[in-house]
């Protein structure tokens, strides 16, 4: 039998329609587009040695109270003395998700600060954070083990190993946007889209994986391509720019098939095929529920995820700092709708070339002319984001530096 831990809290859906007006509900949330948010991820490991395993004990010892449930189901997992959290994916890479705040400035003191802070916890355990979007030094292998990660791996498993690249030695850089006032979502979820091939072109950084090169500038995103379309693949696209953006999410969000089910014991396997549609039309003995309805949306991972805001999911981690210019770019670009229009125009004639901007990054000539346009348009809108002087000129040369490549690319 399928169970939900929350199902006291959930409404139990009886038809398609009920499903439908729930995630009309909340996966765009209309307002002022005032906040922002970064999620960061890096691959672990042991400052003397980095090819050597980074096992769970030493990860939970490294992190003490701030060790996330996952990992030690009675740990207090605090958060950090900024509030963003920590958690740990399949492979041990640790993520920190910082608060959204209000301003562009706010958000990278307080996310400098936590990560200052794990820093720390980790050189204490002779542990450091990896600088590029995949493992350039480790093959896949698991760290952490729960029902869920069980059961997406032999679903993975099925088409490939491209899942279990992408589950134990891939690390992202996720920038959360609002979605803005109503009359605006349909501009932001298309430019939001548009942009991410040539943006993750320039900021490719995970070419070499296990000890080797891997022929693609961004080997991470090259995993998650290959995974499985249904779950993985863009919600938008040029050939259907024209699309709502809730209708076409609704669609996608219910043909994708069941990563795996909740149940009490460690088994989470799902029935191959079985799509959240099918649950809904009797496919399993019990219904699901508004609660499932939200953990399959939580399996479904396109390179823009509503979730009420806009998780942009389609850059590799950076080295050191370098962080700061991807989320100032496309806070930049974002900050008022004349410039989202700009960079979705900029942006339409290479908008669906995801595979190749993986592969050759700004080798791709038109890729690299189309992300100095975009470079460019960001350095222009930068001064609206009243950051402090010094944090500014860091983040625009940084910025200058990477249009400087995607220009010499473009000759």
């Amino acid at each position: 039998m399928v169970t939900s831990p929350d199902l006291d809290r959930s409404i139990i859906l009886r038809d398609s329609a009920a499903a439908v007006r729930h995630l009309v509900r909340i996966c765009f949330k209309t307002g002022p587009p005032t906040h922002t948010g970064v999620e960061l991820e890096w691959t672990v490991h042991d400052a003397a040695d980095p090819a050597r395993p980074v096992d769970a004990t030493r990860l939970r010892t490294a992190l003490g109270r701030h060790t996330p449930a996952t990992l030690d189901a009675n740990s207090p997992a605090e958060p950090l003395r900024n509030g963003g959290t920590v958690t740990l994916e399949p492979g041990g890479q640790l993520e920190i998700s910082t608060p959204p705040r209000p301003s562009v400035a706010a958000l990278i003191s307080a996310t400098e600060a936590d990560i200052a802070q794990v820093t720390d916890l980790l050189a204490a355990a002779g542990l450091i954070l990896g600088r590029s979007g995949i493992d350039p030094h480790r093959r896949p292998r698991p760290v952490v083990e729960t029902p869920r990660y069980r059961a997406m791996r032999d679903t993975f498993d099925r088409r490939g190993p491209a899942g279990r690249t992408m589950m134990y030695s891939t690390a992202g850089l996720q920038v959360c946007l609002d979605a803005g006032e109503a009359d605006q979502v349909g501009d932001r979820w298309a430019a939001a889209h548009a942009v991410g091939p040539p943006l993750l072109a320039a900021f490719a950084s995970a070419a070499r994986h296990a000890g080797r090169r891997t022929g693609w500038a961004s080997a991470r995103m090259a995993a998650w391509l290959a995974i499985d379309p249904a779950r993985t693949s863009p919600v938008w696209s040029p050939a259907r720019a024209a699309d709502d953006p809730v209708d076409a999410w609704v669609s996608y969000v219910l043909a994708a098939p069941l990563l795996c089910l909740r149940r009490p014991d460690a088994d989470w396997a799902a029935p191959p095929g079985v799509t959240f549609a099918d649950w809904l039309d009797g496919a399993l003995p019990q219904s699901p529920t508004t609660d499932d309805l939200d953990y399959h949306v939580s399996t479904l991972f396109p390179p823009v995820r509503p979730r009420g805001y806009l998780e942009l999911r389609y850059l590799d981690a950076q080295p050191d700092r370098d962080w700061r210019l991807p989320l100032a770019v496309l806070t930049a670009l974002f900050d008022d709708p004349g410039t989202v229009r700009e960079a979705y125009a900029i942006a339409m004639p290479v908008a669906h070339r995801w595979s190749s901007a993986a592969r050759h990054g700004l080798a791709d000539p038109a890729l690299a002319a189309v992300a100095a346009a975009l470079l460019d348009l960001a350095l222009i809108a930068l001064p609206r984001l009243e950051l402090p002087a010094g944090t500014h000129d860091e983040i625009q040369q940084g910025v200058r530096r990477r249009l400087a490549a995607a220009e010499r690319r473009d000759q």
